[in-house]
């Protein structure tokens, strides 16, 4: 089973361990990619002009009171790097807290989620790297441009071999779940649904902040049970058996399932 992840904008830098080695995390072939990523973006906030990092802010979508995000892409090649389930620290990673895992669960997890990212495009949660700030929104200069167009052509070769032969559940936002789409047949998406009744009247909707909670409580939840589905229909089943509702939309031909968890309690 392969579940894939967004990232957190909030992270935690590592306080020690070697830099980031781009063909040492997962899907090595993804290295010159990565490089290429990466070689842009340090050289876009390693300029030092007010005119520059005005500029930088700009093209990352930073405040100015975001500065100290520019020093720290200015030195990402030389940077500590450390596991990136450490590194991503949002609401997502929060409840899944990975870190109070048995340890046959923490295996299940590492070998199942893999995590997409503006500048690296996939890692898995035992990939070492650094503290980094680049949403996948972003346009950086030549060769690299608009990163989903960028890492959209990157990705497919990579994934679609790697999620060929297992379930794949998507529990990625939109701008990330732009960079790559898995195969319908062998596919879910996730979307978290908030039930409750006002006045008589039973209501749901989509609220971002628990949608992340929930999503990372799924993984979790998985984690624990060590779930192994061959199929859509297993993962349906195995998110039942954990005491989730769990309802199935219609979806396009040929594109992932969507899948509705709803929930009364946040």
């Amino acid at each position: 089973m392969l579940i894939l992840l967004p990232p957190s904008e909030g992270k935690t830098p590592p306080a020690a361990g070697e830099p980031v080695d781009p063909a040492g995390l997962w899907l090595p072939a993804l290295a010159p990619a990565r490089r290429r990523v990466l070689t842009r973006l340090v050289a876009l906030c390693r300029r030092t002009s007010a005119r520059s990092v005005a500029e930088s802010l700009r093209v990352l979508g930073l405040s100015d009171g975001q500065r100290d995000e520019i020093a720290r892409n200015a030195v990402l090649a030389s940077a500590p790097a450390g596991p990136a389930g450490s590194v991503y620290t949002g609401v997502v990673y929060e409840a899944l807290d990975a870190a109070t895992l048995t340890p046959v669960a923490r295996d299940w997890l590492d070998r199942s989620a893999v995590v997409f990212s503006g500048l690296w495009g996939v890692v898995r949660l035992t990939d070492p790297i650094p503290a980094y700030r680049c949403p996948v929104g972003v346009t950086l200069p030549p060769p690299v441009g608009g990163l989903t167009a960028y890492w959209k052509k990157a990705l497919k070769p990579a994934l679609d071999r790697a999620a060929k032969d297992t379930p794949v559940l998507d529990l990625r936002s939109g701008a990330y779940a732009a960079m790559w789409t898995p195969a319908g047949s062998r596919a879910a998406t996730v979307r978290v649904l908030h039930e409750r009744t006002v006045g008589g009247v039973t209501q749901r909707s989509v609220v971002s902040h628990f949608n992340k909670a929930t999503k990372g409580r799924i993984v979790r939840a998985l984690a624990e049970a060590a779930a192994e589905p061959r199929t859509i229909d297993e993962v349906v089943t195995a998110l039942r058996d954990l005491k989730y509702t769990v309802e199935e939309q219609p979806a396009p031909a040929g594109r992932p399932r969507q899948l509705d968890v709803v929930v009364a309690e946040l």
